[in-house]
This record gives C-alpha cells, structure tokens and sequence, in this order.
C-alpha cells in the first residue's frame, strides 16, 4: 500500500502507536500478535484468547518476556500496563473491545457467533473493527456495515486474505477502465469433501495447525467463504452453485473463462470463481470495448484477448492486516466491505448421509460443509446460510451426502446473536 511504511514511521517517532486488540491467538492471531511487536507505528496491546496460554505465548513468539505481559481481565488493570509500555493477555474479548486505549479491534476467531458479538461490542466502543472472520462478515457483514457507519467507525475485512488481496486487483482493474469479468482465488489445498478434523489430524498437528481449520480448507468452506465475500463486495456471482472449480493455470484462464458460445466454460460474465493450479494466488480476468486498449494489451505481452488475466502469485493473510489497520486509522477507510444487501450466501451441505435427529456442527466440522449460492436463490429455496448452523442445529428429516440442506430439513438455533443478527439484517436488505 502505496505510503503506509512512512505514515506508520512517522506515527512510531511521534510516540503515537496504533494500539491494537486481537481477539483470537490460533494460528492467525499468533503470527499477528508477533507482526505487530516488531513493526513500526502499531502496537498489539491486548491479545485476547480463551486459552490464555495461546494469547501469551503470542507475545512470546516476538521475544516479548513473561515480564512484559500482564494477565488481566480488568479495564484498569489493563489499562495501566498499556500505559507502562506493557502487553495485556486476556481471556476475555470484551476487554479488547472496551479498553479506552485500543483504536482497533481485529477478530480473528473464525467463529461467526463469536464474530458477531465482537463485532457488536467493537463498534458500541467506537473502535475499528477489523474482520478477519469472513466467516461472520459473510452471513451478517452487511448490518454490521450499516452499523459502523452510523457509528462513524471502520468496518472492513483485511488486506492479505484472498477476497481483501482479489479486491486490490479488481480495483485497479476497474480504476484504469477495464470491465472485470471474473473474479477469484486459487484453491490451496487438495479438494476433499468428506474429510473431517479427524482425518485431518495428523497434517494439521504437522503444520501447527487446528484441525477444524485445515479441514475447512479442504472441505472447501473456506474458499466459499472467500467467493462469498468477494462477490458481496463487487456484485459478482456464482455461474453456477459451487463454483467451476477448473483445473487450469493462469495463462490458460483467458480461453476458459470465455462464454459458452465462444467455446469456454461460463453461462455468463460478472463471476466468481476458484481455480485448481494457482494457489496461492488471486485473480481477476477483464476485457476492453475498445480497440485501441486492446492494442496496447497486445503491446504490453498480454496476450491477443479478448480476455486478459491480471494475476497476484500470493496472499500473506495475516501478516498484510498491519495494512488494514493503517488504512483504517490513518484514512479512515476500509479495504473490502459489503456492496449493499448480500449478494450470494454461504449455503449449507450434507457431508455424509444423516437421520432425522442427528446434530449438525458446523464449520469445519465431520456432518456439513459450505458451498456458494446468490443470494436471491438461496433465499427462494430455503437454504441454509452455513454461518448459522451449529452444534445445536438439529435435522427434521433424513438427508443425504451432498444434498443441499434447507430452512425445511434444519432446525435452526434460534437462541444465538448472529441468527438474530441475520434476522434483523434481512427485514432491512432482504
């Protein structure tokens, strides 16, 4: 991001840092918390995990001493040690959120009800908040939206996370005149619909990672979540439920992502989609009207078109949020936030045949997993947003392995914030 290492510079030598709360020390919070020690101009004061373990080992990993870190859940007690020049480890989120010192709040949880209340309780404070939790943003992201801007605060997903890095490119795209035709993310890891945290173990304790996580990579939830969001913050949709899902490298997306008649694959233009060969990298796929630019693409060793892939070999997640949190204080603004209502729905499938009676679990989890609707049919046919279901979820009627689930087969949790979030949300957008 063009100036911000000079901006977060100038903030360090006027002894102004960005106070910072995380909320989440998994993976992602972990290296985070780490960043955030040993940059300029930003500072990790609270680190928030309900194993307080991970929050102060987080600190530890930048060479922070045990020292150094107070363990409160006390404002004043924190607040005493932010002032001393110390790190607050915490159990308890609402204290990131509430701290007088914080300016922004990232969550990082992945969880969409505990999302949600972060959320709530970051912009209540008028602090940024910060959402690393596409999982959440993507079932209520638009009134959470709606209720920062009223508060006059920041809401944003992040920079380095697939739909934030897909988002830089789409902009640029559409800033010197192309028509961004497709949108999307390679997809890291190798499909597997059926496998589960079990499954899973062995390679998510080799990469230091949790199970439910790595197995919401490949399930492939997560890049649903991504498309999701990516496509509520453009307008894009789905071309079809789920995505293509093509194997291709990117030279080879320019033929692809023709239409139909042309002899590609797509029914329509204005899509997101995932592609099988290059991960770890984000894309967009633009054409021009004119002549002339169509030329000049030519000229610049873009291929002949009539489609041209611009194309971001990375995503570095976690380690790009500095950048989220500079924008937000420095500009005030965001980088990748809902278009309006929802535009397409996390929707929720079987992961294995299942009797009437039988719990779901949601995200990550052994019964379901996530794939991508618009919104309009998602809500024509009953389906369920993903983001919704839980342990507490409970089957009407005997499904089968990879039905799509409706409002008709689940039983909802209707006790949980995000769900009454979710209902508010659609009295208002729809």
């Amino acid at each position: 991001m063009y100036n911000m290492n000079r901006k977060l510079a100038a903030l360090e030598a006027a002894g102004t840092p960005i106070q910072v709360g995380v909320i989440g020390a998994g993976q992602m919070g972990r290296g985070m918390v780490t960043e955030l020690v040993l940059i300029k101009g930003e500072r990790p004061a609270i680190c928030a995990d309900i194993n307080i373990e991970l929050a102060k080992h987080a600190f530890m990993y930048a060479g922070v001493t045990e020292e150094q870190i107070v363990q409160t859940d006390n404002v004043e007690e924190a607040e005493a040690a932010i002032a001393a020049g110390k790190y607050v480890a915490t159990s308890d989120s609402y204290l990131a959120t509430s701290c007088p010192s914080i300016d922004v709040v990232v969550d990082v949880t992945g969880v969409p009800d505990v999302g949600a209340k972060i959320a709530l309780d970051a912009i209540a404070a008028k602090k940024h908040i910060i959402m690393m939790n596409v999982e959440s943003d993507v079932v209520i992201g638009p009134l959470l939206y709606k209720k920062a801007q009223e508060a006059g605060v920041v809401y944003t997903g992040t920079n380095g996370d697939e739909p934030g890095a897909v988002m830089e490119l789409y902009d640029f795209a559409e800033a010197i005149g192309f028509k961004v035709e497709v949108i999307g993310k390679g997809k890291n890891n190798r499909l597997d619909r059926d496998c589960n945290p079990d499954t899973v173990m062995e390679e998510a304790t080799r990469r230091k990672m949790s199970p439910k996580m790595l197995t919401a990579f490949k399930d492939g939830t997560k890049t649903m979540v991504e498309m999701t969001a990516m496509s509520n913050a453009t307008g894009l949709v789905p071309d079809v439920i789920g995505g293509h899902g093509i194997a291709s490298d990117v030279k080879g997306l320019n033929d692809m992502y023709r239409l139909k008649e042309d002899d590609g694959i797509l029914n329509k233009h204005g899509v997101v989609e995932y592609v099988r060969g290059i991960a770890p990298g984000v894309f967009v796929t633009i054409s021009t009207d004119n002549d002339e630019i169509a030329y000049q693409m030519g000229y610049h060793s873009m291929g002949p078109g009539p489609l041209w892939t611009l194309y971001r070999p990375y995503h570095l997640c976690n380690l790009e949020t500095p950048l989220t949190i500079g924008r937000a204080v420095v500009y005030h603004e965001g980088v990748i936030v809902p278009k309006g209502g929802l535009v397409s729905e996390v929707i929720t499938v079987a992961k294995k045949d299942m009797k009437a009676g039988e719990h779901l679990d949601g995200i990550g989890g052994w019964t379901s997993y996530g794939s991508i609707a618009t919104h309009e049919e998602a809500k024509e046919k009953g389906y369920v947003p993903f983001g919704l279901v839980n342990k507490n979820a409970v089957l009407k009627k005997d499904v089968k392995r990879g039905q799509l689930l409706t409002y008709d087969d689940v039983a909802i949790d209707e006790t949980t914030l995000i769900y009454k979030l979710r209902k508010e949300q659609d009295e208002i957008f729809g």
